[in-house]
């Protein structure tokens, strides 16, 4: 039987990043070492020079950043009533900001989880950064809910813990059931991220020449050698991890959607939410994911690591997401008619043609027409510039999905006379924006401080720990990494 030769043509020269077999690119520029892995990502953290661009991103950031302290003091000074929330909008921006930033913060635990246990390898180069997004999203999101019910001090009630009253938390209340599914989410990601950094934090402990770096990474890597024993219960771990995240990838959007699908309103009480909001977050995570990895590869040059395969892959991911996230908006205009009732049917069309139907559509061309149109073309995956504004756009598509189905279900209610509008404050605005400030101070010091790839996992992919014939491995060129 013959096989298959080269795909290209002979006559053409060949791109060294394309595999002429497969026509894929490659995960990894060809011409690494050991030595050179090491020394290009912990370089990253351990030169002593930094960059003037960064201390004007830091600085930048955390001027935004103080949006948050100003609309939190002002906010606990007077109260909920300087948001736009009326009856019957009751909810808002915060609700609406809470549930876009938690989808946000999927693609992390996708990656990390359920690319590992696939044995994806392209996942190794984005894990770190897409894990450290995760954590600093549910950061953003977690405010949110408390400074919403307008006591913040007393958000410890929601905790089941002993208290001489006897009053427990309403375990039929979704805002309890957040508290559990974020906290759980959070705590997984956070010792996911962690641990999968402690085979780094032993390089740099090493390669380090400042006292206070070499101990500081010293107390993180945890008396970390390098023995089988240690990588050993490192892999068990990481897998033993990985399971457990697997299921809240799906579990924790599925219990942000009971927010809205056990309310019987019309437009959030349907049995479509679940998948429908897990499809929503793993879509715009990963549009995050670009809008983070495309800077970050560009200004450190880690074109090499972070290659074309890597975006065009998480494009492929993106476009099965939004094509379920379309299915879902299509079932939801065929669901309002289907079911014959005049509250959907009222519901659907005031959200497509009422006073706030321009959001509707924003959100249709957003989400839909212009990702749909380009991410079926392979120029378009790997056009790292489109992508950068896609990543954008499919990110302002995916907060006015919340803000649909949050304000135009609410504002207009059963009776003509309850009819309400929606209308955001300037301290909604500079909460949510503050937010932003927030998110990128935090990813900032982690991209300074600590290795944004994962350098252990970068040189399992090289082609040195490859079995050779014989038996024999690469084993003597292990110690080039230190």
């Amino acid at each position: 039987m013959a096989t298959q030769g080269p795909i290209h043509d002979p006559e053409t020269p060949v791109d060294p990043m394309i595999d002429p077999r497969t026509g894929e690119y490659a995960v990894i520029a060809p011409g690494h070492n050991f030595r050179s892995v090491t020394q290009k990502i912990a370089g990253i953290v351990l030169t002593a020079n930094t960059p003037w661009a960064w201390i004007g991103g830091l600085f930048l950031a955390g001027t935004v950043a103080l949006g948050v302290v100003i609309g939190v003091t002002w906010l606990v000074l007077k109260g909920v009533g300087i948001w736009g929330v009326t009856i019957p909008g009751a909810w808002g921006f915060a609700i609406i900001n809470f549930v876009w930033w938690i989808g946000i913060g999927h693609a992390g635990t996708l990656i990390s989880a359920i690319l590992l246990l696939f044995k994806q390898g392209w996942r190794n180069s984005i894990n770190r950064f897409a894990e450290a997004m995760t954590i600093f999203a549910v950061c953003c999101a977690g405010m949110f809910p408390l400074l919403h019910v307008g006591r913040p001090w007393l958000g410890y009630w929601l905790l089941p813990y002993p208290n001489s009253m006897n009053v427990w938390p309403q375990f039929r209340s979704p805002l309890a059931w957040d508290v559990f599914a974020v906290s759980t989410y959070a705590t997984i990601s956070v010792v996911f991220w962690y641990m999968g950094m402690i085979p780094d934090f032993g390089t740099l402990r090493d390669r380090a020449k400042a006292p206070i770096a070499k101990y500081f990474y010293g107390l993180l890597a945890l008396g970390w050698r390098g023995s089988t024993r240690h990588w050993i219960r490192y892999e068990s771990a990481s897998l033993l991890l990985a399971g457990l995240s697997t299921p809240l990838v799906l579990s924790v959007h599925t219990t942000i959607s009971f927010d809205f699908a056990v309310a019987a309103m019309a437009g959030w009480h349907t049995t479509i939410f679940p998948p429908y909001f897990v499809a929503g977050a793993v879509y715009s995570g990963f549009a995050m994911v670009l809008t983070l990895a495309i800077p970050i590869r560009k200004f450190y040059h880690l074109e090499d690591l972070v290659t074309l395969r890597h975006l065009d892959n998480m494009s492929k991911v993106m476009l099965a997401t939004g094509t379920i996230v379309a299915y879902g908006y299509a079932m939801e205009v065929f669901m309002s008619w289907y079911s014959a009732s005049h509250w959907e049917f009222f519901m659907m069309w005031n959200r497509m043609f009422g006073p706030m139907g321009w959001a509707y559509w924003v959100l249709i061309l957003t989400n839909i027409a212009i990702p749909q149109a380009t991410l079926w073309w392979r120029k378009c995956r790997v056009s790292v510039w489109w992508l950068f504004i896609l990543s954008f756009i499919i990110n302002i598509g995916m907060w006015f999905e919340r803000f649909v189905i949050v304000v135009t279900s609410l504002y207009r209610d059963y009776l003509p006379s309850s009819w309400g509008t929606y209308r955001a404050t300037k301290w909604d605005y500079m909460l949510f924006i503050g937010t932003w400030g927030f998110f990128t101070v935090l990813f900032l010091l982690f991209a300074r401080l600590a290795p944004m790839i994962p350098m252990s996992e970068i040189r399992m992919m090289l082609p040195q720990t490859k079995v050779r014939p014989g038996g024999a491995t690469a084993d003597h060129v292990v110690e080039e990494a230190l």
